[in-house]
């Protein structure tokens, strides 16, 4: 206990960083999951490939390959281009190469989350506002965004516990996050499994502080709705 207590500053740093980096990995996963999912209902035959690419691509390499090819291959892709203007070598920061990675991954599985959550939508709610005069992008504000909000958060909620605890995996490009650092100071007074054990801690209550906060956006945003029984 005495070891945790000296070496608490570190971890409480690696645990900002692994915070930091599942947030913003959720938001690039948010962003490229929207535009996949607007790419596989309403794109031409030329997006639809693409997506389906993507999508193809995540599901069957595994995500600690894709976060090394990312990084590595991601580094001598900017020091090719880097040389061509006589720059020197450049090296990746292994938080943005991180974000890159996983918010690349799971943008693919927030793809059929959004997709499927629009489809549940009744397609005559949007004709029935169009009848009244609603422009489309009024149509979509005020009656399918917060339908597709209400069934997309159970599956968004799930997409991100399991971003969560896949930020474990970025310790391995040298990213100075609460599993590296762990790793580190675990190693350096011969205690892994002290540390290892706060970080399964940290972990689980980041989770579960998550799951509180879901289960609460859930709520909020059924009221009015009454399920069909």
């Amino acid at each position: 206990m005495d070891t945790l207590i000296q070496y608490a500053p570190l971890l409480a740093k690696g645990t900002f960083v692994t915070v930091m980096l599942a947030v913003t990995s959720l938001i690039l996963a948010t962003v490229l999951g929207s535009l996949a999912a607007a790419g596989k209902l309403g794109g031409g035959r030329i997006a639809k490939a693409i997506v389906f690419l993507y999508t193809s691509i995540v599901r069957g390499v595994p995500d600690l390959v894709l976060i090394l090819l990312i990084y590595f291959g991601g580094q001598r892709l900017v020091n090719t281009i880097g040389k061509q203007f006589g720059m020197d070598y450049i090296e990746l920061n292994q938080f943005f190469a991180g974000v890159l990675a996983i918010g690349f991954i799971y943008g693919a599985y927030l793809t059929e989350t959004f997709r499927g959550a629009y489809l549940t939508v009744p397609p005559g709610q949007g004709e029935a506002a169009k009848a009244l005069g609603m422009r489309p992008f009024g149509i979509f504000w005020a009656v399918n965004f917060p339908q597709v909000i209400r069934f997309a958060l159970p599956g968004y909620a799930n997409v991100w516990q399991v971003l969560v605890k896949s930020t474990a995996v970025v310790s391995v490009i040298g990213l100075g996050d609460l599993v590296g650092l762990a790793g580190d100071a675990g190693k350096s007074v011969r205690e892994p499994f002290t540390f290892y054990f706060a970080v399964f801690c940290v972990y689980l209550c980041i989770t579960a502080i998550s799951q509180f906060l879901f289960d609460r956006a859930e709520r909020r945003y059924s009221r009015g709705f009454s399920d069909a029984r």
